[in-house]
């Protein structure tokens, strides 16, 4: 069955001394254990060494970088590449965030690119979708979401699915304060989900998890997360606070 997971994508915050101690705070207060099967932490590139060293003792608790180079080396000043991550030990990739998406030009081509490079070098991806608030007001949320699924995923054989998580994150909720209510968050996971049936199959979409993201706050996510097609959630501004990520932890 699906894995409940909660992951916190940090974005561009915290410096590497200020970003050890949230991992070392979240480790510390995770340490008895909670109920989520995985919790993955997403820092900036200059944390990623440190923050793994401080979660390393719990076995539950990931690592995950927010983006990767779609070659392994080469001259791409300033890029990262799945070799590198990998050898840093980093467990999973963000990929095809609407940031991404919106401010540096990613499209579909080239996330499928990059989700397959990053399951090539053994990095399980967490994937996004999500429709912006112009799209989601034009009622084209699922063609929009559908999209974005199929181009990226579907060329994918079963074996590589099997490490894609995908996290639907409505765009005009992300940062905004704005949260989609629990009932249209079920909606779109389980639309998702049966995407995932008529490529995959019943067994393989049982087996796929369902994140959502989009403002989750220690006083949303129980609602969220009791939604059957709901999994865990992709946190963000949340996740910059060991206080309230473990919170959220704990609500699943």
């Amino acid at each position: 069955m699906r894995k409940k997971i909660v992951a916190g994508n940090w974005k561009m915050n915290t410096t590497p001394s200020a970003g050890k101690q949230l991992a070392e705070e979240i480790a510390s207060q995770l340490k008895d254990g909670f109920n989520a099967d995985e919790v993955i932490l997403c820092p900036p590139f200059t944390h990623l060494y440190q923050v793994g060293e401080e979660i390393k003792q719990n076995d539950k608790i990931f690592l995950g970088a927010q983006n990767i180079h779609t070659e392994d080396f080469g001259a791409y000043t300033g890029e990262v590449s799945a070799p590198m991550l990998k050898d840093l030990g980093v467990d999973y990739v963000i990929i095809g965030h609407s940031e991404r998406r919106q401010y540096f030009g990613e499209d579909d081509l080239l996330l499928r690119a990059k989700v397959e490079k990053a399951l090539e070098h053994g990095l399980k991806v967490i994937f996004c979708v999500g429709e912006t608030e112009d799209e989601y007001n034009r009622n084209h949320s699922e063609h929009v979401v559908k999209r974005q699924v199929i181009s990226a995923l579907f060329t994918l054989e079963p074996e590589q699915f099997a490490d894609v998580v995908i996290a639907y994150e409505p765009v005009w909720a992300i940062g905004t304060g704005r949260t989609a209510t629990p009932e249209y968050a079920q909606k779109m996971h389980a639309f998702i989900r049966q995407l995932v049936v008529q490529r995959y199959g019943e067994e393989t979409a049982q087996n796929t998890s369902i994140l959502y993201g989009g403002s989750i706050k220690p006083n949303n996510a129980k609602d969220l997360f009791s939604q059957p097609d709901v999994d865990g959630g992709l946190v963000g501004g949340a996740s910059l606070n060991a206080n309230s990520f473990v919170e959220i932890v704990r609500q699943i």
